[in-house]
């Protein structure tokens, strides 16, 4: 999750908030290595702590997480999403003190191991406050029935598995308790969601801002049908298995659609000829023109193509493109990228992050900084490029050029002295890092 000496450990911070700060009540990790001595420093130095998300974080195992459920007494929300952790069963979920009924966020979605459902089940009907509950892919779609029982208020979502034959009575109590789920915004998880199964979300689909189908490997014609049902999403994210056409669908069915996450099925696969492409994004772009976030993974653009989504969507903040095939030009023409980047940097005048890939010369900084000034760079927040064609030449000029920005070249292994593999620029008070890892050449 994190690279080798990245400097994230987030336990001599806790050493001195214990100290400074003994009334903490809420921590929040992003990418961040915390260890099991970390979570038991946490649950017994904090007598108030009730809030604990961990987003991408890695170290800590299944007694880090006994020690939170044991000590932290007061806890509203235990969030654990996308971590990377070894050796979790299922125990920490049985620590919960019997009494204990203060919960109003629980997600472990992210843990792979299976958990004791008499425990969660128990949890669930004694937290009457609970509104989001994120369960991992261990939880039948029977069970998930049981526990939306329990949970009529919930407004976000995450179901387990719908990889389970039900009879027909079973279908129809699962499909009543989505139907009787009144407050639903947020939807996730469906593993092994298929076409057979997708018509018990129905009833709950009309109150969604948020559907999250990135675990959900669901073709185009089994997307366009669930889209039907959910005429006010506002974020979108799904796995590129429903190609181009299921994008279409995205464009016909989302008026209202503000953000657009496109995952692909497997990025290592270099052979893969299927997914999603320009096209696809094109008809996003025509549809859905209050777009303002777009993560989009692809195997080929084209300069004209992103020309032309930036026109039909001017407020992008967020523009995240990546074409996983390394140093990829436009397909068409087989010219750089560097056009459709500066288009983007140009149009987008409210943009805040912009990752890029492909084809890239040093010719993108000069198209930003020329087509929209070089204060462009500090209005964003941050500014990736990887898999390019840059050279340390040019990320040099913009350094010089622009000394209260932070610019960093990550260097692979066995990488020249010219080439610079990975860029990532961004704005920070605190100046350049003192605590970077050799791999990380700060300009």
């Amino acid at each position: 999750m994190l690279p080798r000496d990245w400097g994230a450990n987030v336990h001599s911070w806790l050493v001195m908030f214990a100290k400074a700060y003994p009334f903490l009540e809420e921590l929040r990790l992003k990418r961040m290595t915390v260890s099991d001595q970390s979570m038991e420093l946490l649950a017994k130095s904090f007598p108030h702590f009730r809030a604990l998300s961990l987003s991408s974080c890695d170290g800590f195992t299944d007694d880090g997480l006994k020690a939170i459920t044991t000590h932290c007494g007061n806890l509203t929300e235990l969030d654990i999403q996308d971590s990377v952790t070894v050796d979790v069963g299922g125990g920490w979920l049985s620590c919960f003190p019997e009494d204990f009924s203060s919960l109003e966020i629980l997600n472990f979605s992210s843990l792979n191991s299976e958990v004791s459902f008499e425990a969660l089940e128990k949890l669930v009907s004694r937290c009457r406050s609970l509104r989001v509950l994120k369960v991992n892919e261990s939880i039948t779609l029977d069970q998930l029935q049981r526990l939306l029982v329990h949970a009529p208020l919930l407004t976000e979502l995450g179901t387990g598995s719908f990889l389970q034959e039900l009879t027909p009575q079973q279908y129809e109590d699962i499909e009543s308790a989505f139907g009787n789920s009144k407050n639903l915004q947020v939807l996730s998880g469906l593993w092994d969601a298929t076409s057979f199964y997708l018509p018990v979300l129905y009833g709950a689909c009309s109150g969604l801002t948020f559907l999250n189908l990135s675990d959900a490997v669901l073709q185009s014609g089994e997307l366009a049908k669930l889209l039907a049902h959910c005429p006010n999403l506002r974020r979108l994210w799904v796995i590129d298995s429903v190609e181009d056409k299921g994008l279409e669908a995205v464009g016909s069915s989302c008026p209202l659609l503000e953000e657009l996450r496109v995952f692909p099925v497997d990025p290592y696969d270099l052979d893969h000829r299927h997914g999603v492409s320009e096209m696809g994004f094109l008809a996003v772009s025509r549809g859905c023109r209050k777009l303002r976030y777009v993560l989009y993974f692809c195997r080929r653009m084209t300069n004209a193509a992103v020309v032309t989504i930036v026109q039909n969507c001017p407020d992008f903040t967020h523009f995240r493109l990546c074409i996983m095939n390394p140093r990829q030009p436009d397909y068409l023409t087989n010219e750089p990228m560097d056009e459709a980047f500066g288009a983007v940097a140009k149009t987008c005048t409210k943009l805040r992050r912009l990752s890029v890939s492909g084809l890239l010369t040093d010719t993108t900084f000069e198209y930003i900084a020329l087509l929209s000034g070089l204060k462009k760079y500090e209005m964003m927040r941050s500014l990736w490029m990887s898999a390019c064609n840059l050279t340390m030449k040019g990320c040099r000029l913009l350094a010089r050029e622009m000394p209260r920005l932070n610019v960093e070249v990550i260097k692979d292994e066995g990488s020249d002295e010219i080439q610079a593999d990975k860029v990532y620029v961004y704005r920070s008070v605190a100046g350049p890092r003192q605590d970077a890892p050799p791999v990380v050449l700060t300009l």
